[in-house]
This record gives C-alpha cells, sequence and structure tokens, in this order.
C-alpha cells in the first residue's frame, strides 16, 4: 500500500448519497400503475422508500469499521475483522452491495457513491 492509500485508509470516509436506483424504481414504477396497479404502486414505493434511506442513512468507513448512521445515530457497526468476503454486483451498473461475515450475510442497495465505496473497501478490505 502506498503512503497516501495508507493515510486515507487511517481516516473515516463518509460516502455521499446515490439516488439513481431510487429514482428510476419510482420513474419506472409510475407507468406500471395504468399497466397493472399493484405493480406499478409496489415498484414505485419500493423506490421511494430506497430515496428515503438514501436521504437519511450515511455509511461511514473508519479505520476499524463499516458504521451505518441515521443523521448522527450509530445504528449498526460491521467491524472489519470480523468479514469474510465483499461484492458489488454488476460493474456496468452497480446496484447491490454484499458483505459476509463470520456469523451473517448482508446485502445493501446501492444509494451511495459507488466509486467511493469500491475505493474505501479496497483500502480497508482488500480482496486476497
Amino acid at each position: 500500500m502506498t503512503d497516501a492509500a495508507t493515510s486515507q485508509s487511517n481516516e473515516t470516509v463518509e460516502l455521499a448519497p446515490n439516488y439513481a436506483i431510487p429514482l428510476v424504481l419510482v420513474l419506472v414504477g409510475l407507468p406500471f400503475v395504468f399497466v397493472n396497479l399493484w405493480v406499478g404502486a409496489a415498484i414505485a414505493l419500493f423506490g421511494t422508500f430506497l430515496l428515503f434511506q438514501a436521504v437519511s442513512l450515511r455509511l461511514r468507513f473508519t479505520p476499524t469499521d463499516l458504521d451505518i448512521y441515521r443523521g448522527e445515530t450509530r445504528i449498526r457497526r460491521f467491524p472489519y475483522q470480523e468479514w469474510q468476503n465483499w461484492e458489488i454486483f454488476w460493474s456496468p451498473v452497480p446496484i447491490l452491495f454484499y458483505f459476509r461475515e463470520v456469523k451473517s450475510i448482508h446485502f445493501l442497495p446501492i444509494i451511495f457513491d459507488p466509486k467511493m465505496l469500491r475505493t474505501c473497501l479496497e483500502q480497508r478490505y482488500p480482496k486476497p
């Protein structure tokens, strides 16, 4: 690791929100309302839910943990020492972030900056 990468991995980084997936789901769901009310409403509602999550949640990469915050309140902590693997699915348009800990598996929709997410993951928990 270079000196610059080492110093970056010792800092806390908060990812900026990314509204692309939630907005696409809302926009795709609206026309479906005219084809099938329940399907269109479900898609648009899910997009609205993800939009709320993108506005209210923040991922913070610390030197030792991935923390999830709602406002200023930390709601979850994931220590890197318990991680086994991670993956960002579908490289052309990242839509899902997966990571596995010793005791559990987590899937998160990409509602944050996907490039910075990958950078932070590679710095803090490089793949073998």
